[in-house]
């Protein structure tokens, strides 16, 4: 018997794009949509958990001695002034020059 191919991450988001537009379109029986709105729900979850994984595998950095090391996300607090940002119209450079 032929193995059957896991989808893939593009795959399943098309899936539950699909059922949400179907959903959102207003006319599914209440049985059907029931069905559907729980296929939805499982795929949902196993999107957020391919998510997760895929986070945790981006977030580990291997230093300069080859050792791995956890990334630290950087915050989105405006206040956090580490003068790491030379990015455009930052403080550290006037424009223009």
């Amino acid at each position: 018997m032929a193995e059957k191919k896991k989808p893939t991450f593009e795959e399943q988001l098309n899936q539950l794009q699909q059922i949400v537009s179907h959903l959102e379109q207003g006319n599914v029986p209440l049985e059907e949509a029931l069905s559907q709105y729980k296929d939805g729900i499982e795929l949902a979850r196993a999107l957020q958990k391919k998510l997760t994984s895929a986070e945790k595998t981006l977030g580990s950095l291997i230093d300069d001695d080859g050792n791995e090391k956890q990334y630290e996300k950087a915050t989105d607090d405006p206040s956090n002034n580490g003068g790491g940002n030379r990015g455009y119209g930052s403080d550290d450079e006037p424009l223009g020059e």
